[in-house]
């Protein structure tokens, strides 16, 4: 079976640099999101994890292609030339384009920057050589311009493509002799008009699109995914501010030109730019006035007062408290955070004119609105009615087994936030104040967390909630904490078949060890709507865990959702949210008390996707072993060996979760570290 090439992978590993990786997703998330996912990826998955069969686009940022050589030449450059050769497609920045050319040729003669050499992926059959124009200094705008290209409307022939245009240039090379290459498979895209510092032999080619294979490579010397809206005005170096003028100017110009380039490699690009949204209030709620006054008091002892307001500032977030009552929607911008809520920020232009610039949001102080008395009214949250939230809660928990966790009592939500995950786990003052079943969600997030270091934007028709779990060291002899991941995902599926009549017939299954996966409405390819994300935190005689969920119940992209599966009436993220806490709690409860016993085996293997799967052990050799299941103490995935004829050995192995990557699209399981 197949899955869809939803990822946007950009490289952010040794070599790369922050401000490159930024302008990349801040770019390429406004022209690809929500068709596709847009997440940063290191060397270590590039090396060990199955990425491939997912990924839409590998994107490899500005910075150093040294550091991406000491990364990756050898396994993970061979993985890399597989992908784009069985049909998979790269797009190098700069560094990214000397990296996939077939010769670097960096400052030749300036023994002080001077790299020259083969590179393994050989895109662009030829050489790279730079800098193409003088200056040059790393970590410095002194050799930055905004450099004309002349583009190549016979190759570009998708979209609004401009004749010229201004791009950010820093540090660059020309493709040499890149039309001599034509019956190579490569077509040039745009070309600099001034006059080079170096030999470009034939043509002075900035951008080249290379047949690889069933695949394809495009490749720029310049930088078309930087905004001039996102660099520093007060650079000091003599004639910055007249380019960044320039890139201004051009801005549109620029955007289409990289739509074109998007469009070339075969990607779904949309017709106007997704704003990132910017942060909204975030408002707490609970079952009963006294559940909320509770909580707050509970907090009393970090909150600190300043001008008559008061804050609580933890780790990662500054958070106002505020009461419903202080303010009011007279405004959409009075909703929004105001460049005067940004710490160390000296900028005099308002939110509305800056909108479109990167942000950094553990900057950004967060509103909270403490809703003591009753709860946030639809016109304070228009998409998430928690009347009807609680009310579901209330109904569900009246059939519910547990009466004394109530997983969801207490509620916070905001429409737009960074993550419900990072708000809990990276705040610990405030986490170590929260009780058991504490849970925040969003309509959109714009910095979610999954799995390593991946962060990405959200979109408004995903389920997206974290939940707070204090799970005491005395429990772990019979109820280890790693359990929690395989109660979060049995916890969705159960609230996904338990929703109402006539939801059990859904498809929706599990992949080893919490990911979500049903068959996708024609039946042929199972696609992942869904996903687990667990962090614990060890605190004197507990583990302090928090559960992040994403679960696409209403957006049909990236990949495919709840809705999209037939259900017998469309899914409220309301309503869900409501049962799969109430399964939750009800899992826990049982589990503190049983452990992950047969009841819970019968029910998990009922529903993943691998029983008596035959797989491949590459750690092992490259052996055939057939999944039988996972082990009741420590949750670890066992593997029977097999022999001749596919006969057991009598082996069995064991392996952890996060120690292996299971690629069940290819019956393969590789090993991460």
């Amino acid at each position: 079976m197949a899955t869809k090439r939803m990822n946007i992978l950009v490289y952010s590993g040794n070599g790369s640099t922050i401000e490159s990786v930024r302008h990349c997703l801040f770019s390429l998330r406004r022209l690809l999101s929500p068709n596709y996912a847009v997440i940063t990826v290191n060397g270590d998955a590039i090396i060990k994890e199955p990425w491939t069969a997912s990924c839409a686009l590998l994107v490899f940022p500005g910075g150093a292609d040294l550091g991406y050589c000491r990364t990756l030449n050898g396994e993970g450059n061979r993985r890399i030339s597989q992908y784009v050769d069985r049909g998979g497609r790269y797009l190098g920045f700069c560094a990214g384009g000397y990296y996939g050319s077939k010769r670097c040729e960096f400052e030749v003669g300036n023994k002080k920057m001077e790299v020259i050499g083969n590179r393994e992926l050989a895109f662009f059959p030829g050489t790279c050589r730079g800098c193409a124009f003088s200056g040059f200094a790393y970590h410095s705008e002194a050799g930055a311009r905004a450099t004309q290209l002349r583009v190549s409307k016979m190759a570009l022939s998708q979209g609004s493509v401009p004749d010229v245009f201004r791009s950010y240039y820093n540090g660059g090379g020309v493709f040499v002799d890149a039309p001599k290459f034509k019956d190579k498979g490569v077509e040039i895209l745009g070309s600099f008009t001034a006059d080079l510092d170096v030999d470009a032999g034939e043509g002075s080619a900035c951008a080249v699109y290379c047949n690889v294979g069933d695949g394809a490579a495009v490749l720029t010397s310049t930088h078309p995914e930087f905004a001039a809206v996102n660099l520093d005005p007060t650079v000091d170096v003599p004639g910055f501010p007249e380019m960044l003028k320039a890139l201004k100017e051009d801005d549109q110009q620029r955007i289409d030109f990289l739509k074109a380039c998007l469009l070339k490699l075969g990607l779904r690009v949309n017709r106007e730019e997704t704003t990132i949204p910017s942060l909204s209030r975030l408002h707490f709620s609970s079952v009963t006035p006294l559940d909320t006054s509770q909580l707050v008091d509970a907090l009393q002892d970090i909150t600190v007062e300043e001008e008559g307001e008061r804050y609580i500032k933890d780790e990662n977030d500054t958070f106002h408290l505020e009461e419903p009552s202080t303010w009011t929607l007279s405004s959409i911008a009075d909703a929004l955070p105001q460049s005067s809520q940004m710490e160390g920020n000296d900028q005099k232009d308002g939110f509305e004119e800056n909108h479109d610039m990167i942000i950094d949001y553990n900057k950004v102080i967060k509103r909270l609105v403490i809703h003591k008395e009753d709860k946030p009214e639809s016109k304070d949250t228009p998409y998430f009615n928690h009347n009807a939230y609680f009310a579901n809660l209330k109904h569900y928990q009246d059939r519910s087994r547990d009466d004394h966790l109530s997983f969801g009592k207490h509620l916070l939500y905001g429409e737009v936030v960074t993550s419900t995950n990072t708000m809990l786990e990276k705040n610990t003052q405030i986490l170590r104040r929260l009780p058991t079943g504490f849970t925040a969600t969003a309509t959109v997030q714009v910095a979610g967390r999954g799995r390593g270091t991946n962060v990405w934007v959200s979109p408004a028709g995903s389920l997206m909630f974290s939940t707070v779990i204090r799970h005491s060291m005395s429990l772990m002899p019979q109820a280890p904490v790693v359990f929690l991941q395989y109660l979060a995902a049995l916890a969705i599926v159960e609230g996904i078949k338990t929703y109402d009549h006539g939801f059990s017939r859904l498809p929706v299954r599990l992949k080893w060890p919490n990911d979500i996966y049903p068959a996708d409405p024609s039946g042929k390819t199972f696609v992942k709507i869904g996903g687990i994300l667990v962090n614990s935190h060890y605190s004197t005689s507990e583990y302090l865990s928090v559960v992040g969920v994403g679960l696409n119940t209403t957006n049909a992209s990236p990949t495919t959702s709840l809705n999209a599966l037939n259900p017998p009436y469309a899914f409220a993220a309301e309503k869900l949210l409501a049962r799969i806490l109430t399964c939750f709690s009800d899992l826990y409860a049982r589990f503190i008390e049983t452990g992950f016993d047969e009841y819970f085996e019968n029910l998990y293997y009922g529903h993943w996707l691998h029983s008596e799967q035959i797989v491949t052990l590459e750690a092992e050799g490259g052996i055939r072993a057939r999944i039988k299941g996972i082990t009741t103490d420590w949750g670890l995935l066992k593997a029977e060996e097999l022999g001749w004829e596919d006969r057991a050995t009598g082996r069995v192995l064991t392996l952890q979760s996060d120690s292996n990557s299971f690629d069940f699209f290819k019956g393969l399981i590789k090993r991460k570290v």
